[in-house]
């Protein structure tokens, strides 16, 4: 079945506008598939996938896409480097042990590191902080306290800055506002640390 870019979540939709057709692309929990099988299709890329679930793993399979399962953060090690044009990491940055470590990894395996996150500084996040002093929740940020997966609250400020001292090069970036379950929405161009629900960025390691 052809996948559509309406079919891809808002930020993977931009993501998608970026890649360069017959670019070659590694995607780190890649899920189901859904943005590679869009990328091979439309975009004519070759596309390899890296995900921890089995069952996603046979999900690609299925869609006849090339994926290893295992951790992100040990797979990428294997590769040599500019083995790609673009790696993908979308919405996992937040559920990295060692995010230094793997972006470092990143600008290495592949020319240009595309990263999208939820943005923890939304002021629908602050107000929750602020009025009722507990973890917030939203629909970028659904869980408990108890049982999220997310271990660092990173917010677009953040990730810029991080960029900055570990002399990385932002090339893209975009900030934007997602609704209808994040497969809509728009880019903030005010205030974007405040208004936005995601960062995306594209970055590079800087040639000596």
């Amino acid at each position: 079945m052809k996948t559509l870019i309406k079919d891809l979540r808002y930020d993977l939709q931009i993501v998608a506008s970026w890649i360069e057709p017959g670019a070659k692309v590694l995607d780190l929990g890649c899920g189901e598939g859904v943005l590679l099988h869009y990328l091979k299709h439309e975009k004519k890329a070759v596309c390899t996938g890296i995900e921890n679930r089995e069952d996603r793993v046979l999900k690609c399979i299925e869609k006849g896409l090339t994926v290893v399962q295992g951790d992100i953060n040990e797979e990428v090690r294997d590769y040599q480097t500019d083995t790609f044009d673009y790696v993908i990491l979308s919405q996992t940055l937040q559920q990295v042990y060692e995010p230094e470590s793997l972006i470092q990894d990143l600008v290495r395996v592949g020319r240009q590191v595309i990263v999208s996150f939820p943005n923890f500084s939304h002021w629908n996040i602050r107000m929750q902080l602020m009025f009722k002093g507990m973890a917030p929740v939203s629909p970028q940020l659904p869980f408990e306290w108890y049982n999220t997966p997310n271990i660092r609250t990173v917010t677009i400020r953040d990730f810029k800055n991080f960029v900055r001292d570990f002399n990385f090069k932002i090339v893209r970036e975009v900030a934007i506002n997602t609704h209808s379950e994040d497969f809509s929405g728009r880019i903030i161009h005010l205030l974007p640390n405040l208004r936005a629900t995601y960062g995306v960025f594209m970055i590079e390691r800087i040639s000596h």
